[in-house]
């Protein structure tokens, strides 16, 4: 990736993160996230569990996992040439080991395959020590 490119896509995915954040609704529990890197199809982000993203059991929620997935696949493909989000036609979630209130986590999704009407992404979220917490896989309808 050149640097030109790779510095585009970060500014882009960190203004995306950014209006999200403030946006309202669930998304607000993504304002916290930072942008690693991204470009040609991958975003990576970095983001400390809080609060509001715990399930009873005080560990990460399943449903915010599936969130992050469905958004940060959708960055990624942002980042690939034309630039549109696509409809979600698929989100499938494997849930591998749970992450505790203070740990960092990383958010590593990328663009597979990038077709005429359908992508396909994958999405790995890991703790700091890079277990394998949540492995995530979406297809969207990016058009005709």
């Amino acid at each position: 990736m050149s640097g030109a490119i790779g510095k585009c896509s970060k500014e882009f995915l960190k203004q995306c993160v950014k209006m999200m954040g403030e946006g309202g609704g669930l998304d607000t529990a993504l304002k916290n996230c930072k942008v690693i890197s991204g470009g040609e199809g991958s975003c990576l982000l970095l983001m400390t569990v809080e609060k509001p993203h715990l399930n009873r059991g005080e560990t990460l929620h399943g449903g915010f996992s599936a969130h992050l997935v469905d958004t940060v696949t959708t960055l990624a493909l942002m980042t690939n040439e034309g630039g549109l989000p696509g409809v979600s036609v698929d989100l499938n979630m494997s849930y591998l080991k749970a992450a505790k209130l203070g740990e960092e986590i990383y958010i590593d999704a990328r663009t597979l395959k990038k077709g005429r009407t359908l992508a396909f992404l994958e999405c790995e979220i890991k703790n700091a020590q890079g277990d394998l917490i949540v492995k995530g896989s979406h297809t969207k309808y990016i058009g005709s």
